[in-house]
Parts: C-alpha cells; structure tokens; sequence
C-alpha cells in the first residue's frame, strides 16, 4: 500500500471540519452500529475514542453511559474544535488533539477504547492496536470499525481500466485497504484476547461520479480519490474513469459506491 502523508491528511481533515459531518453519509451509518454494539456492552468508567472527528461516536457512548468519563482524541485540531462546538460542553467529555499511534495517556487510563472510521487511514495497524492495548485497563475492551479491501471498488476498478486505456498500463492512484484477516492478525499480535473481526457491506448512491468524489474530498478523504487532473494526460483518465464507472456501474440514473466496514472488537487479558 502506498504510504499515506500524515501532515497532509491531518491538514486536509482539519480544513474540512466544518463540511465533515453534511458528506459523511456512511460513516454516520457506521456509527450508529458500532456505538449500538457498544451499548450492549458492560458499562465503562472511562471511555477512549481515538480518531474522534467531531465527536458524533463518543457523544452517544456518553448518553448511554452517563456515569462514564468520555475523552475524543483526533489528529486534526479542527476536528477537535468542531466537537467541542457541535456537541457542547459537558462535564463528562472532553476533546483533545492526539495521535492513534501516540496516545496522550498514561498505562491502563481506560476500560473501553473505541474508533469509528479511522485506521484506514494508517500505513500500519501495529502501532495504534499497540497504543489501544497500552492505555486499556486489564480486561478493557477495544471496539472499533474501519473500512476494509472491498471499499470503493468501483472507482478504482473504473480508474485502473482508465489508466489502462490511456496509457497501456493499470495504475493505482488510489489508496488500498486492510482486509479483515490482516486485522485481525494484528489484533492478536498486539495482545489482545477474543480478538474478533466481521465484515459488513454499505452502498451509497450518488447522481454521478462527480458528485461522489465530491462528497470524499468534502469529508478530507482525498487520498482516496485520483489525484485531481493535472496535465492532459492525467484529465484524460479522469474522463475515461467517469465514464466507465457510469457505464459499468450506473443503474436508474445512479452511481454506486461501496464500503466494505470492518467491525473488531479485542480484550486486554485480565492482570496475572
């Protein structure tokens, strides 16, 4: 997998804060089913949401568990005031900037670590399940979602035809996705037990591909998407990539686009 630029990403989250929540469609969707997964759980004392963006995740796990202390760590500054805006101030949440594999926090601060969304943002999962494991009590549980191999398949399967056309060969622009067994495997390795992970599928529909790269790049996802058309060359692809996605795609007057959520859930051994 192509590496991800880290400044990059945290600078085009933060831009985006204050659109974020108008084109996260699916991640609305996938918030909803981890924090109802997460309800039916034991209740914690302290909750974690790493990746918190403005704070739609813990806000909910906060009405669920009203006893609990809940802290939203995001990458991006912007994120972190757009939570603290849009959810307002309470008394038992807070929001701080914070990065996944750097965890502000001290051994065993938590009983539930949780993140909607997020680790696919990452190169490596090694570090960040590291860090969940660290600042997790024993017998803290570590639930989260991200998106898996399957996601946006239809755009880059358009893409790599378009670039096979134009230029003789399939390139990849855009960026790959971790498959469950791969998180899985992590997820054991960094310790944890009953370590868990399934796969849900969630469709999108958009008027066009525009409208869909559109609704990416307004959530600060651009590093799923082609580059924008640069050169003639590159606008060519583009054009041929909309047209193929539309074509191969397109039912009723709308394009699709899938998401593939993987939901894992891991629990830090109790202490010997």
């Amino acid at each position: 997998m192509a590496a991800i630029d880290r400044k990059r990403l945290r600078r085009s989250f933060h831009l985006h804060s204050g659109e974020y929540d108008r084109h996260a469609r699916v991640q609305k969707k996938v918030v909803e089913r981890l924090s109802g997964l997460i309800a039916a759980g034991a209740p914690p004392l302290m909750v974690l949401d790493v990746g918190c963006g403005t704070g739609a995740l813990v806000s909910r796990i906060a009405a669920y568990f009203p006893s609990a202390r809940c802290v939203g760590v995001d990458l991006a500054v912007g994120m972190c005031v757009a939570a603290r805006e849009r959810r307002g101030i309470q008394n038992t949440m807070e929001f701080a900037a914070g990065d996944a594999e750097r965890l502000p926090f001290r051994d065993s601060h938590f009983d539930l670590v949780v993140s909607a969304s997020v680790f696919q943002w990452l190169d490596r999962l090694d570090a960040a399940f590291a860090e969940a494991f660290r600042v997790l009590a024993p017998g803290g549980m570590f639930r989260f979602a991200l998106f898996g191999g399957a996601t946006l398949t239809e755009l880059r399967s358009s893409y790599r035809q378009a670039s096979l056309d134009i230029r003789g060969e399939r390139e990849e622009r855009t960026m790959e996705f971790f498959s469950a067994g791969e998180v899985e495997a992590v997820l054991t390795e960094a310790g944890f037990d009953e370590a868990h992970v399934c796969s849900e599928m969630e469709v999108e529909e958009y008027p066009d591909v525009p409208s869909l790269l559109r609704a990416i790049r307004g959530i600060g996802a651009g590093t799923t998407t082609p580059p924008a058309a640069r050169g003639l060359g590159e606008r060519r692809i583009m054009l041929a990539m909309m047209d193929i996605y539309g074509r191969e795609y397109g039912r009723n007057g709308m394009v699709p686009a899938t998401y593939e959520v993987l939901y894992g859930t891991g629990r830090k051994p109790d202490a010997p």
